[in-house]
């Protein structure tokens, strides 16, 4: 599956109409995060069934500003509109593989509490 870009425009209906979307935080002029992108590309190669998604902080700072972004690059794992895992700093091929295995992995049963807990009380 080929990477979407995130905007502002877009981010929010991204999160809601998919059930696992994994986000780079990530700059034009930050190298590290340029030397991420085929790591990040090649991961959404392979893992098909995951939405991946890239922020370009310079072109829509309010997300990263929403999300606490302050170092890049930066990864948020987000299942069924719940962040499950922020990473900030450089990561390589093996230890992202692991942490998308562990995201797959995530028990979301006290999410889909919390989040029914949420409604009665707005009810």
């Amino acid at each position: 599956m080929a990477v979407v870009t995130l905007t502002k425009e877009n981010f929010k209906d991204t999160i809601v109409n998919n059930p696992f979307v994994i986000v780079d935080f990530w700059a034009p002029w930050c190298e590290p995060c340029v030397s991420f992108t085929p790591i990040f590309e090649a991961a959404a190669n392979n893992n098909p069934d995951i939405l991946f998604g890239m922020v370009d902080t310079e072109a829509a700072p309010e997300i990263a500003e929403y999300f606490e972004v302050t170092k890049i690059p930066g990864i948020l794992v987000i299942r069924e509109q719940a962040g499950i895992h922020a990473q900030q700093g450089e990561i390589g091929a093996p230890a992202f593989d692991e942490i998308i295995k562990w995201a797959r992995d995530f028990d979301m049963t006290p999410v889909r509490a919390y989040y029914k807990e949420e409604a009665k009380k707005a009810n």
